[in-house]
C-alpha cells in the first residue's frame, strides 16, 4: 500500500505538467491508465469497483415511469441553452446476448471521469433486460448512447425541437476514453440527428401520448413465438380460400338450376 501511494504521488504531478495543453477528459483518462499500469493486478478490481460506485452516484437509472420527469430541463432560463444528457442503454443475456459487460465497465469509468468536468452532460442509463417496455417504446438497442439536447422554453413560450444523436458502441473495443470524447471532442456530431415518428419527445406518437402503449405492444410482439404468427396467417388464408371456394360453388349451382318461364321444347311436345 505504501508503494502504491508513493507511485501515485509521483505520477500525478508529472502527468499534470506534461499534459497541460490536452483536453480535460483526455488528461483524466491518461492519468487513470497510467495509475493502473503501475498498480499490481490485484488492485484493478477495487478500482473497477470504485468506478462502479461513482457511476451509481452520478448516473440516474431510467424506467418507463420516471423517464419523462428525469429528462426535463432543470432550468427555465432560455439563455443557458439546451440541457445535455447522455443516456446509456445496456442489457443482459436477452437484449445484449451477454456481450455488454465490457462496455458497461467503460461506461462506469467514463462516468467517474466526466464527474470531474464541470461542463459534462448529465448522465442516465437503462437496462433493456429490466426496462423492456421503455426500450421498446424508444426503439433503443443495447450498447448505445443517446446524446440528447433538451431545449429550454423561450420567452414567447415556444420550445425548440429536442436534438437526439444515437452513438452505437462496439462491445469489444469501446473504452472509457471513447465515451468521454463523445462530449469533450464532440464526436457525437458525426452522427445524424434522429428524426422519426417514434422520436420520444417530438415524434407524433409521443405527441398523441401513444409512446408507452406502443412500447407495450412492441414488447408483447417481441415475446410472442414466431410460429404463432405462422399459425395465424395459415388459418386466415385458409378461411379466405374457403370463403372464395364456397362462393364459386354456390354460383355454379345457381347457373345449372332451371330458370322460370316456358318449359323446354321437348316437354311442350308431350
Amino acid at each position: 500500500m505504501r508503494l502504491t501511494a508513493s507511485l501515485l504521488a509521483l505520477l500525478l504531478p508529472v502527468g499534470m505538467a506534461a499534459q497541460q495543453q490536452k483536453p480535460l477528459g483526455e488528461n483524466l483518462q491518461s492519468w487513470f491508465d497510467r495509475a493502473k499500469s503501475y498498480l499490481p493486478n490485484a488492485a484493478t478490481a477495487p478500482m473497477a469497483s470504485t468506478a462502479a460506485k461513482a457511476a451509481a452516484t452520478n448516473v440516474i437509472p431510467l424506467t418507463k415511469d420516471n423517464w419523462q420527469s428525469v429528462l426535463t430541463p432543470s432550468t427555465t432560463d432560455p439563455f443557458e441553452g439546451p440541457e445535455t444528457w447522455m443516456v446509456f442503454f445496456t442489457g443482459g443475456n436477452k437484449t445484449c446476448y451477454g456481450r455488454c459487460a465490457g462496455v458497461e465497465k467503460a461506461w462506469n469509468e467514463s462516468a467517474a471521469l466526466l464527474a470531474a468536468d464541470p461542463s459534462s452532460p448529465k448522465l442516465a442509463y437503462a437496462n433493456c433486460d429490466k426496462q423492456a417496455v421503455l426500450c421498446s417504446a424508444w426503439t433503443a438497442a443495447a450498447a448505445t448512447i443517446w446524446y440528447i439536447q433538451l431545449p429550454i422554453a423561450q420567452p414567447d413560450q415556444s420550445t425548440p425541437a429536442t436534438t437526439i444523436r444515437i452513438i452505437a458502441l462496439n462491445t469489444t473495443t469501446t473504452t472509457a476514453s471513447d465515451i468521454v470524447k463523445i462530449h469533450t471532442e464532440k464526436t457525437y456530431e458525426k452522427r445524424p440527428v434522429y428524426d422519426s415518428a417514434l422520436h420520444p419527445f417530438d415524434g407524433w406518437v409521443a405527441q398523441y401520448g401513444l409512446l408507452l402503449p406502443l412500447g407495450y405492444v412492441l414488447y408483447g410482439f417481441a415475446y410472442i413465438p414466431s410460429w404463432t404468427f405462422m399459425i395465424v396467417i395459415s388459418m386466415g388464408s385458409r378461411y379466405i380460400m374457403s370463403k372464395r371456394t364456397g362462393g364459386r360453388q354456390a354460383g355454379s349451382a345457381q347457373g345449372s338450376a332451371p330458370l322460370g318461364g316456358a318449359p323446354p321444347t321437348n316437354e311442350r311436345a308431350r
